[in-house]
């Protein structure tokens, strides 16, 4: 039994293991066919790869030609197509504006035959003596003329077109917004000149019409209010130009946002009015009328308020304030000659001096007269201000007086002659505080007053002779001014407020002290004849002294009237003995002494100098005096 199972284990291994073998030896005969296979799938793949790579890559060549040939065809046909259109567009514009031009020139010639022919008719009747038929003939062309009158007036509006606003509803730049001239181009050749021949023959037979003038005037009376005058008057219009393809050249206007300028410079002025005057002679008004040119009838129409509204808008806010500023100033008188030299090339002016250029030239001339009306409204204003507001003068107060340039070589000569020949006889001084003026106070605006005239003397230093003349008469007329203008307007305060008197005899002594040696500090630096002997204030001297004199006794009469008719109610001090009398005497005397010791305080003491202070105590105290012997008697 043992043996038996031992074989069967024994038969059963063996088997395994034969089955085993076979499996392995079948799985190699797999992995080698698949192997065989595999390799030549490989083999067969790569061989065949490099050809398709090739194949593929010049197919692709291929197509980016074709791309590019498609492309190349495709810009060729639009260009050649778009370029077309535009031609044939423009061709058929041309056309139909030739059409339109020879039209207009055939209804003309029928119209100037007509007339013709009624005229030939008119003249053989007139000969045969056939006075109706005549009479008809002459109808005829006179309605002939009359058609070819409207057809030129109908082409010249057709050709000169303004574009205004039907109503301004705003003032100032923003009414011009928008104004266009349209200068039309139609029936005009690439080839031909400008103005063209059309619009010449239009012109000239206007001319021989005799209705030019009144075309040219209109249109003048036009372009001066609408385009011109605005251009110089408002810094914030720009003028626009453009060339529209079958409207014309386009003179616009545009009205900027306006900025911190208020004025335009000169030469921005020049530049805007010489771009429209040579847009206007280039395609209008280059054509010759007769013997002249008819840029120049309109130069003659328009020229004059063109110049004024320059001068009176333009120069006179570019006239410097400064004689520092004379020197930058010719660059103007420049651009002003160069400016009208532009317009007499193109004949709108004639060879002779305009008087813009004059104007621009006398620039001392008008400075001065500027200058001394800026001066004469500051001291106006500062004469008409409070005199309540008081600065305090002590003795050593001085004028500020600037450092001026040394005298010219002729005066420096003069003077050392005249010291020369002055010796002083005495050699004793003077004291330094001889002629100082007592401490006092006076009026902020008198010394203000001062500094002005001081600031105007200083601007003739150095300026033209008639600068500086014009200058040194307005620094007297100052004065002269002070001396008529502020008694007058401040009379009432003056004889009702006595410090406002006290302020104002201050005043007048300050300037009559000044006006002693101001001439003498200036005399030297001025040109001739001022600084002969002319530039001198001393003569105003005594006028300012006697003027605060004569104020300050103003008030004192004001101030014993009032006394006087406090004290009136004393009855003479009579009979103090009655209580009525003692009680009217008394309150007559607590009156006076109020009105003393109020006048007498510090608000006046402090304003008058201790002098004149004093002058006044003792008239005050004379008045009693004088009241007091009279009740003696």
């Amino acid at each position: 039994m043992a043996s038996f199972v031992t074989e069967v284990l024994a038969s059963s291994g063996k088997l395994e293991k034969e089955d085993l073998g076979s499996k392995i030896s079948r799985m190699s005969r797999k992995v080698e066919d698949t192997k065989e296979e595999v390799c030549d799938m490989i083999n067969k793949k790569y061989s065949e790869f490099l050809p398709n790579l090739q194949a593929s890559e010049d197919l692709m060549v291929q197509i980016d030609t074709v791309s590019k040939e498609m492309e190349a065809l495709k810009n060729c046909i639009e260009s050649e197509v778009q370029q077309n259109i535009h031609v044939a567009v423009n061709e058929y514009l041309k056309l139909k504006q030739q059409l339109e031009k020879n039209t207009m020139i055939i209804k003309m010639l029928e119209h100037l035959k007509q007339f013709h022919s009624a005229m030939e008719d008119f003249n053989k009747a007139l000969q045969e003596k056939k006075y109706v038929d005549a009479a008809t003939h002459l109808e005829k062309a006179r309605k002939s003329r009359e058609n070819l009158i409207y057809h030129l007036g109908d082409e010249w509006k057709r050709l000169v077109i303004w574009k205004l606003p039907f109503a301004k509803e705003s003032a100032g730049p923003k009414a011009f917004h928008k104004i266009e001239l349209v200068l039309s181009d139609a029936c005009i050749k690439d080839f031909e000149p400008k103005p063209t021949p059309l619009l010449c023959s239009v012109l000239q037979a206007l001319a021989i019409q005799g209705d030019l003038q009144n075309k040219i005037k209109l249109f003048s009376h036009v372009l001066l209010k609408n385009m011109l005058k605005p251009l110089v008057m408002y810094a914030s219009l720009e003028l626009t130009l453009s060339e529209q393809q079958g409207e014309g050249t386009i003179l616009g206007l545009e009205c900027l946002e306006e900025g911190n300028e208020e004025r335009s410079t000169p030469s921005q002025v020049y530049k805007k009015l010489l771009l429209v005057l040579k847009t206007l002679h280039s395609h209008l008004l280059d054509v010759s009328i007769g013997d002249k040119k008819l840029s120049a009838i309109l130069g003659e129409m328009i020229w004059e308020e063109v110049s004024k509204c320059i001068i009176h808008e333009c120069l006179v806010y570019s006239i410097p304030t400064n004689s520092s500023d004379l020197e930058r100033y010719n660059s103007v008188i420049r651009e002003t000659e160069m400016f009208e030299e532009t317009l007499k090339n193109m004949e709108y002016l004639q060879d002779d001096s305009t008087d813009l250029l004059k104007y621009a030239r006398d620039v001392n001339c008008h400075f001065a007269s500027k200058k001394c009306r800026d001066v004469i409204v500051a001291a106006r204003k500062l004469m008409t201000s409070k005199m309540h507001n008081t600065v305090k003068i002590s003795p050593e107060s001085k004028l500020r007086l600037p450092k001026l340039p040394p005298p010219s070589s002729e005066v420096k000569t003069k003077q050392e002659v005249v010291k020369e020949e002055v010796s002083m006889e005495n050699s004793k001084q003077l004291s330094a505080c001889s002629l100082r003026l007592p401490a006092c106070r006076i009026s902020e605006s008198v010394q203000q007053l001062m500094e002005l005239a001081v600031n105007t003397l200083c601007e003739a230093v150095g300026s033209s002779t008639q600068c500086a003349l014009q200058l040194f008469f307005t620094v007297r007329n100052i004065f002269q001014l002070f001396y008529d203008v502020v008694p007058t307007y401040h009379k009432e305060n003056l004889l009702k407020f006595p410090h406002l008197a006290a302020v104002q005899h201050n005043n007048c002594m300050y300037l009559a002290h000044h006006l002693l040696t101001l001439g003498h500090h200036f005399r030297a630096h001025l040109p001739q004849p001022l600084s002969e002997g002319v530039a001198t204030f001393v003569d105003m001297v005594p006028g300012f002294r006697k003027l605060g004199a004569q104020c300050f006794l103003a008030q004192l009469n004001v101030q014993r009237a009032e006394l006087i008719e406090r004290l009136s109610t004393a009855h003479n001090f009579c009979n103090l003995d009655d209580e009525d009398n003692y009680i009217a005497a008394s309150k007559a005397v607590r009156q006076v002494m109020s009105i003393l010791t109020e006048q007498s305080g510090h608000s006046v003491a402090g304003r008058a100098s201790s002098h004149i202070y004093l002058v006044k105590r003792i008239v005050a105290r004379a008045d009693l005096l004088r009241i007091q012997s009279i009740t003696r008697d």
